[in-house]
């Protein structure tokens, strides 16, 4: 059965990285957020943890065993979800970030980002309607007149309505520049919407009255390509004197997910009866950059899921390994059995998890920080360099939790031996909603290529001087506070080699050598990701060197960084000879060859 007390999220790990990490009292010193405190900050982070705790975790189990059904034209989801819904509107996390202008309380997103882990790591299905509808109005407030902020936005960021993104469709998967959607002018202020959308979370529940589709269409005569995409909301029902109406949106399909099982995923018909009202966002043919706002967010939200995920299942088998008696110690006879955790190889999986969840988490949060700096940073130059880094990182803060957390909740059901194969046990249900987040926002393949093909050679290598230049900020610090110094030694020349690495693919990419460069983008992605959590947990090894943590807690951060950096760093060599060696072996395969 379920470990008795999972934590989910490890408090005092949160604070560590709030705190002695990150610093985020600082953050009080920017004007947007010189209304908070430790106080207000620890105030929110335990009414959302207590809440996620108490109400939210108790309702996993019930929703992964009862997935919503497509009856009668319409979706049904669980019946407890309209509470829950309400209850985290309640609490503020739907606009918790937003200005207090549009009914939020301007909370600096690393706070918020690590208070949300909480709720993703109880019932990542019901929060996923929060961070959905927060992305679509964000959208509308970003981008969207004053008229559509009042008539969609301001009901989204209170909770009356949700809202979703649609942007897939059956023929174009991740390939947007292929989308048939179309959108006709009328002489009316809304545009006529055909076409058909798959894959759509949360566009119909019954937890609201209504929902908001931001649908990426192409505006009749509009220019091939993804250039010629507009972004449109599209609700499923409409306003007519003073009632909601039918806006001719059908619900074609209830998709049936592996794991997820709280969030409905949907195919969408637009327009089948030639009236399907929506309402343009912003300009023509900027609806894929707006889009991308969304996507950006959406990707760290992803990973969120993806360490949230993870640490759910590391704690629910470091609870079961504590408390499951089987064998006996090495060079012991006739003794009684002993728990689990006292097998060196249990440690091992346990440490690895510990490693991969606790670097992802600390992973997040400084993108998180970065986010508010480059939104609300005391200068241009300091707004500037922190969005390049942001920029940098956010594929690797989407792929490597969801990548590598896979692997931590494939070992939480190893732990679990036998049990953890059944469904009375809930590492096998982590592990089905973990697989999810290496396919949202954009597979991890399509993440590699971003990064090698896009971030890291943007302006003239400037995001990767940046992070250089944190790298060896962090290694000075570490060095400064007594750290272990073959560890500092070891990150330097992981750095150097990364660095060497990164031009020389640059170079080929420069000389019209396309292959030669992105060939290996996921074996590029997987070394630099290895390289920035080694960097995570050499801070969280000096923050804790200098800070009043409790002696268990700092050597549970010492053993977990030596792990990392001695095991996982080493491979980067390897990784960028493989880069490098213009091995084709997949390259220059043909289809007849499978």
């Amino acid at each position: 059965m379920p470990a008795q007390g999972n934590p989910l999220i490890d408090d005092g790990l949160v604070d560590f990285l709030l705190y002695a990490v990150l610093d985020a009292e600082s953050l009080c010193q920017l004007e947007a957020y010189q209304q908070h405190s430790k106080e207000t900050f620890d105030l929110y982070i335990d009414s959302v943890r207590r809440f996620a705790r108490q109400d939210l975790w108790p309702t996993y189990k019930p929703m992964d065993e009862n997935p919503p059904v497509f009856r009668d034209g319409r979706i049904h989801t669980h019946p407890g979800l309209p509470a829950l819904f309400e209850q985290m509107v309640d609490l503020g996390v739907l606009s918790a970030t937003r200005s207090e202008s549009v009914g939020g309380q301007q909370m600096p997103m690393l706070v918020h980002t690590l208070a949300s882990a909480y709720l993703m790591a109880a019932n990542l299905g019901a929060y996923g309607f929060i961070g959905l509808t927060h992305g679509a109005a964000h959208l509308i407030e970003a981008f969207g007149d004053d008229e559509l902020k009042t008539q969609f936005m301001e009901r989204m960021y209170a909770g009356e309505w949700t809202g979703t993104m649609a942007l897939t469709e059956p023929h174009a998967g991740s390939s947007l520049a292929d989308i048939t959607t179309t959108a006709t002018p009328t002489d009316h202020d809304y545009y006529l919407i055909k076409g058909s959308k798959i894959f759509i979370s949360g566009a119909d529940h019954g937890i609201t009255d209504n929902v908001i589709n931001l649908t990426l269409a192409r505006i009749e005569g509009a220019p091939e390509g993804t250039k010629g995409i507009s972004l449109f909301a599209v609700p499923k029902l409409r306003e007519e004197g003073g009632r909601l109406v039918s806006n001719d949106v059908t619900v074609a399909g209830l998709i049936h997910k592996i794991g997820w099982k709280g969030l409905p995923s949907l195919a969408l018909e637009f327009g089948d009866e030639g009236d399907c009202r929506g309402w343009l966002v912003g300009e023509p043919n900027q609806g894929l950059r707006y889009m991308f706002q969304m996507m950006n967010q959406a990707r760290i939200m992803v990973g969120v899921n993806a360490a949230a995920t993870a640490s759910a299942a590391y704690h629910e088998s470091r609870l079961y390994a504590l408390d499951r008696k089987q064998g006996r110690k090495l060079g012991t006879r006739d003794s009684e059995p002993v728990p689990i955790i006292e097998h060196a190889d249990v440690r091992r999986m346990l440490l690895r998890q510990k490693a991969i969840v606790e670097g992802s988490l600390a992973l997040l949060a400084t993108v998180a920080k970065y986010a508010d700096v480059a939104d609300h940073g005391t200068t241009e130059q300091e707004r500037e360099r922190a969005q390049l880094l942001l920029d940098l990182l956010t594929p690797v803060a989407k792929t490597f939790p969801a990548e590598r957390g896979f692997e931590a909740n494939a070992l939480a059901i190893q732990i679990h031996g036998g049990y953890g194969y059944t469904s009375e046990y809930l590492p096998e249900a982590f592990m089905r909603d973990q697989k999810l987040n290496s396919l949202h926002e954009g597979t991890s393949g399509i993440q590699s290529m971003d990064l090698l093909g896009r971030k890291v050679m943007s302006k003239g290598g400037a995001p990767l001087r940046a992070l250089a230049e944190e790298l060896t900020s962090a290694i000075g610090r570490a060095r400064e506070s007594g750290c272990d110094r073959d560890l500092c030694d070891a990150l330097e020349r992981a750095v150097e080699t990364v660095g060497a690495t990164t031009m020389q693919l640059g170079q080929r990419g420069m000389s019209g050598d396309t292959d030669g460069m992105l060939g290996h983008s996921w074996d590029y992605l997987d070394m630099f990701a290895t390289l920035v959590i080694g960097w995570q947990w050499l801070l969280m090894d000096a923050a804790a060197h200098t800070s009043s943590i409790s002696e268990t807690r700092r050597r549970g951060i010492e053993a977990a960084a030596r792990y990392w950096i001695q095991t996982e760093i080493p491979r980067i060599s390897i990784l960028a000879n493989l880069c490098l060696s213009n091995e084709r072996s997949y390259i220059d395969a043909e289809a007849d060859w499978f």
